[in-house]
């Protein structure tokens, strides 16, 4: 597994960064060589450590944070729940593949008032948008755990986006022709 390490505030020391790698390459049986992973430490005030890492394989994310005044228990933490997500992405890819799931219905969410107050964009965030099916997208967004997904329809070929709604059920925003 390639591993890029970021320190925030911090020097990433050699005994942190081979910790690191020690802990991530135990994940290894699940993702393989041909994988990347991020590992981002912070210090911040008060003495929190935080350790982010975030593994990107075959199109799929899987990532994890942790804050802990240890910053060694922040990288346990943080594979720890990774393996957790593994777990739940294989029991899920297991239940898919014996029985098929019926798709989600379509449904668009009904026009807000616009809030009188002016609001602004303060993040830009830019990222691969990959082809994959709605399901596919349903478990990243689950693994994720966003409340919405961008994602190219590897069925229509389109960009849609998939949003959970407040009574649980998914929808699905795509273009029209």
């Amino acid at each position: 597994m390639n591993i890029k390490y970021y320190g925030r505030f911090m020097d990433v020391s050699d005994s942190l960064r081979d910790y690191a790698e020690k802990k991530i390459n135990k994940l290894d049986w699940f993702f393989g060589p041909d994988s990347e992973a991020q590992a981002k430490f912070t210090l911040e005030r008060g003495g929190k450590n935080i350790a982010e890492i975030t593994i990107t394989h075959r199109g799929m994310l899987f990532r994890a944070e942790e804050i802990s005044t240890d910053m060694y228990a922040s990288i346990d933490s943080a594979v720890d729940k990774i393996s957790r997500q593994i777990r739940r992405h294989r029991t899920k890819l297991d239940k898919k593949f014996r029985s098929p799931a019926p798709l989600p219905p379509v449904e668009l969410p009904e026009d807000e008032p616009v809030a009188e107050e002016e609001r602004k964009v303060v993040k830009v965030k830019r990222f691969q948008v990959k082809p994959m099916s709605v399901d596919d997208a349903i478990m990243q967004m689950e693994q994720l755990g966003h409340s919405f997904y961008l994602f190219d329809n590897a069925d229509t070929g389109k960009v849609c986006v998939l949003y959970l709604r407040k009574d649980g059920d998914y929808g699905l925003l795509e273009p029209e022709e």
